[in-house]
């Protein structure tokens, strides 16, 4: 029975808008459950940011008033069928006109409207799910809402599945939102339920109130419940045990192919590795390197944070540097890290390249022009980079925390298994020993070296599989 009703509720949905992970699952997961047989449709915000070229083709189907308090707040909505899913873009000019996706002082009050009018705008669509599938902290409250404030039978059957990308960002606001925003019964702030140290936090309630939980990785979904991992979660965790799930998130192989990418300078595959190299060499000259294509470039793309090893990187930098190698960065973050970076790039020009900001393509460019991707984050509940270094032919080095630890199996040479290097403990000399153990290979062991590039290569990291988790996910709870 694959019949199913889902409504899947996200912030963010690539191609329409993103800052990370979150965006890309949203964008190819629901079209994989789609294509299993389930009718799913998502629902995000309009912002103002989505190109207009998907706006021009977004079709009116009327509006509804959500409350807020004594704000009586129009919600327009909006509707696209884009590569065979259909979506709903909720338009306010106040919450979603704005610069950018998160961080402005009334989030509570954003994401308690988006929250208010995913479940509302339900009658007027003529859809109605069996379950709503939320993600992260800005849909977090849907499952309480329901609980708590919708009774009526057009809501009564619906379940709910909630899904954590980032365990860190908690959405954590004032008690008063409760009432003033929520219009949500006192009943519900207490230690076993919305409450927080004396506020709300709406990561909280979508673990305490939904059916089910899943977050974006076996590994991830048991080391968050411990302290280390839990921020301050744990007790909730460990109590939703039997119901929280690791389910590994994947990439769209179909939009990702080294041999369609047309974002990428030469096309090639596991079968025709040696065309790899002409990437390098276009990737080398258009970030002002020596063109060397003997060398090895390790590839990051990161935010700059010491949650994705930063800390580490720089406390080896110079020794890293002074190996045969070039290392090439992308990303933004935090202020310290990209002066780092910088100042490497400009003392080693022919070693360091740093581009501080983000860019699709050039990533895309890194990802096929590199040798090795490095990720030795101090945890990661799923990571995408390293799985988009298999599908490009780029060796991923990792340290082994949440679904790098699922992805990346270090290379055994007594056994011949393992497809990249990994190290456990958050130490920079272990980071940079392994790094070294890879270049090695790289130099010295050419004919092992393609054989562990070839096999990333060849592996499935597709949805495929993970979107079959999903549909019997959606079935357990159908039955809870």
């Amino acid at each position: 029975m694959n019949n199913l009703n889902i409504l899947f509720a996200s912030s963010e949905v690539f191609p329409f808008a993103k800052t990370g992970g979150l965006g890309d699952v949203s964008g190819s997961l629901p079209k994989a459950i789609s294509k299993l047989g389930a009718d799913i449709r998502v629902v995000m915000p309009n912002y103002k940011g989505i190109p207009q070229a998907y706006k021009d083709k977004m079709e009116f189907m009327g509006y509804i008033f959500a409350d807020l308090s004594w704000r009586h707040q129009y919600c327009g909505i909006l509707k696209l069928v884009y590569e065979d899913v259909t979506y709903y873009f909720l338009d306010n000019e106040y919450y979603f006109s704005r610069n950018e996706l998160y961080g402005d002082f009334d989030e509570a009050e954003q994401f308690t409207f988006f929250s208010k009018a995913i479940i509302e705008m339900l009658p007027l669509i003529g859809f109605k799910p069996d379950i709503i599938h939320c993600n992260d902290w800005q849909t977090g409250i849907v499952s309480l809402l329901l609980k708590a404030n919708y009774k009526e039978p057009h809501y009564s059957k619906i379940k709910t599945v909630f899904t954590i990308h980032n365990l860190k960002y908690q959405g954590i606001f004032p008690k008063s939102v409760l009432s003033d925003l929520m219009n949500v019964d006192w009943q519900y702030f207490t230690p076993d339920g919305i409450e927080y140290h004396d506020c709300v936090n709406y990561m909280k309630a979508g673990l305490v109130y939904s059916d089910s939980i899943s977050t974006v990785s076996p590994t991830y979904a048991q080391e968050i419940k411990t302290d280390f991992y839990s921020e301050g979660l744990k007790d909730i965790l460990v109590k939703r045990s039997k119901d929280l799930y690791g389910i590994l998130n994947g990439i769209d192989y179909d939009k990702n192919d080294p041999k369609t990418d047309r974002r990428i300078y030469a096309h090639y595959s596991a079968d025709s590795i040696s065309l790899k190299y002409e990437n390098k060499k276009k990737l080398q000259e258009e970030l002002g390197l020596p063109v060397r294509p003997e060398v090895p470039v390790i590839g990051i793309i990161s935010r700059l944070t010491a949650q994705k090893g930063f800390d580490l990187i720089e406390h080896v930098l110079e020794e890293l540097i002074q190996m045969d190698i070039q290392l090439v960065l992308l990303g933004k973050g935090d202020e310290h890290y990209k002066q780092v970076f910088e100042d490497a790039a400009s003392r080693h020009r022919d070693k360091v390249s740093a581009s501080i900001t983000f860019s699709d393509t050039l990533a895309q460019r890194i990802y096929a022009g590199s040798d090795m991707f490095l990720m030795p984050s101090l945890f990661e509940p799923c990571g995408l980079g390293q799985i988009f270094g298999f599908r490009y032919g780029s060796v991923p080095i990792v340290r082994e925390t949440g679904g790098l630890n699922d992805t990346v199996f270090a290379y055994n040479e007594e056994t011949g298994a393992g497809n990249g290097f990994t190290f456990a403990d958050y130490n920079a000399h272990d980071m940079l020993n392994t790094i070294r153990r890879a270049v090695s290979f790289y130099y010295d062991r050419k004919d092992i070296w393609k054989l562990i590039v070839e096999r990333g290569m060849r592996a499935d990291f597709s949805w495929n599989k993970s979107a079959r988790e999903y549909m019997k996910l959606y079935h357990e709870t159908l039955h809870k």
